[in-house]
C-alpha cells in the first residue's frame, strides 16, 4: 500500500509538472510577452511554496491552470494577415458533379528557395479521371520526422498535389516547440509538382524527397480526393490552428478520413519519418517485390528532379524508372 501511495504521488507530481510546463509555454509563446510568462510562473511557484496544505496547493494550481487553458482556447487563427507570399492565398474548390474547379493552385517560378515569383492558377479536373495516388516523403534532417505530400494522378491532366503546412506570417520561421502552441495557422497548399516537390529537391539545401506509388484503387483514390476538397473548403470558411501533435501534416490526413474507416493507430503516424516503412508493412505502397531498404533507395528522386529542372515533363522525368511507376524515360 505504501508503494502504491508513493507511485501515485510520483505520477501526480509528473502530471503537475507537465501541466505547469505547458501552461508556462502557452503564456510565453501565445501571451503578451516573455516577462508576463516569467512573472506568472514565479507567482504560481511561490504560491505552491507558501501554501501549506497540499489540497489547497492543488486547488490553487488547478484554478491557475484552468484560467490559462480557458484563455488559450479562446485564441482564434487570423483570417487576414501579412502572410508569406507562398501561403498568401487559400485554395478552394467548386464542385459540379464530376467536374472540379480548383482556385489558387500554387505554381511559383523559383530562382532560389527565397527568390521566387508567386503564381496562382485555376485548374479544372474531373474526378472520374483520377487513376491513383502517389506520395512524396520529404526529409530535411532527422530520419524520424518527414513531410508527406499527396499527389493525385489523372488520366488527362497533370498531377495535383496537396501539402498540409503551417501558414506563416512574414518574418515567422517554423519552431517545433512553437508548433505545440497557437503560433501558426493551418493551410492546405494545392500545387503543381514543379512547385511543391521541385522547391524541396532543387532549391532547399539538405532535403531529400522519396516518391512512392500507393496501392489504392482508383475509386478509393477518388474518395480521398473528395475528402481533401471538403477539408480545404471547410478551412476557407473556418480557419484552424496548426499543432505539431494533434493537427499536423500527417494527423490531419488521417482525421479527415471517416473515423470508422481509419487504419489502426501507429506510433509512426507521429514519428512520420517512419511512415513509409509503416505503409510498406501494410502493403499500401507498390514495392515491385523489393525489400523496403532497397525500395527506399530506388525511390529517391532528387537526382532526377535536378536533371529535369523546370521542364514541362518534370512529373514524367522524376518517375522514370521508379518501382511500380512503369513510366518510360522521356526523350
Amino acid at each position: 500500500m505504501k508503494f502504491l501511495r508513493i507511485l501515485g504521488c510520483v505520477l501526480l507530481a509528473g502530471l503537475l509538472l507537465i501541466a505547469f510546463a505547458w501552461a508556462c509555454g502557452a503564456l510565453y509563446y501565445d501571451g503578451p510577452g516573455s516577462v508576463f510568462a516569467v512573472v506568472n510562473a514565479l507567482a504560481i511557484a511561490a504560491a505552491m511554496l507558501f501554501v501549506k496544505r497540499w489540497r489547497m496547493k492543488l486547488a490553487v494550481f488547478a484554478a491557475w491552470f484552468a484560467v490559462v487553458l480557458g484563455w488559450w482556447l479562446t485564441l482564434k487563427p487570423a483570417v487576414e494577415a501579412d502572410w508569406q507570399p507562398d501561403v498568401a492565398q487559400l485554395a478552394w474548390a467548386e464542385v459540379k458533379g464530376d467536374e472540379v474547379t480548383l482556385h489558387n493552385v500554387r505554381n511559383c517560378d523559383y530562382r532560389s528557395e527565397t527568390d521566387y515569383t508567386p503564381r496562382w492558377e485555376t485548374r479544372t479536373v474531373r474526378i472520374s479521371k483520377i487513376t491513383g495516388i502517389d506520395m512524396a516523403i520529404n526529409y530535411w534532417g532527422s530520419p524520424w520526422i518527414a513531410h508527406p505530400i499527396v499527389s493525385f494522378q489523372f488520366a488527362d491532366a497533370p498531377p495535383l498535389c496537396f501539402s498540409i503546412e503551417t501558414r506563416k506570417k512574414t518574418g515567422q520561421s517554423y519552431s517545433a516547440i512553437g508548433g505545440l502552441y497557437r503560433q501558426f495557422g493551418l493551410i492546405y497548399v494545392v500545387a503543381d509538382e514543379r512547385d511543391v516537390v521541385r522547391v524541396r529537391t532543387n532549391y532547399r539545401k539538405g532535403e531529400e524527397v522519396y516518391l512512392y506509388r500507393l496501392t489504392i484503387a482508383p475509386e478509393k483514390a477518388r474518395e480521398r480526393f473528395r475528402e481533401y476538397l471538403a477539408s480545404l473548403n471547410q478551412l476557407r470558411e473556418q480557419p484552424r490552428w496548426y499543432n505539431a501533435i494533434t493537427t499536423n501534416c500527417t494527423t490531419a490526413i488521417r482525421s479527415q478520413h471517416p473515423a470508422a474507416e481509419r487504419l489502426p493507430w501507429d506510433w509512426r503516424i507521429l514519428l512520420n519519418g517512419k511512415g513509409d516503412e509503416m505503409m510498406y508493412e501494410r502493403k499500401a505502397i507498390v514495392s515491385g517485390g523489393l525489400p523496403f531498404a532497397e525500395l527506399k533507395k530506388q525511390s529517391l528522386i532528387n537526382p532526377a528532379a535536378l536533371a529535369a529542372g523546370d521542364s514541362p515533363a518534370f512529373s514524367e522525368k522524376i518517375r522514370a524508372g521508379l518501382p511500380g511507376m512503369n513510366v518510360p524515360a522521356p526523350e
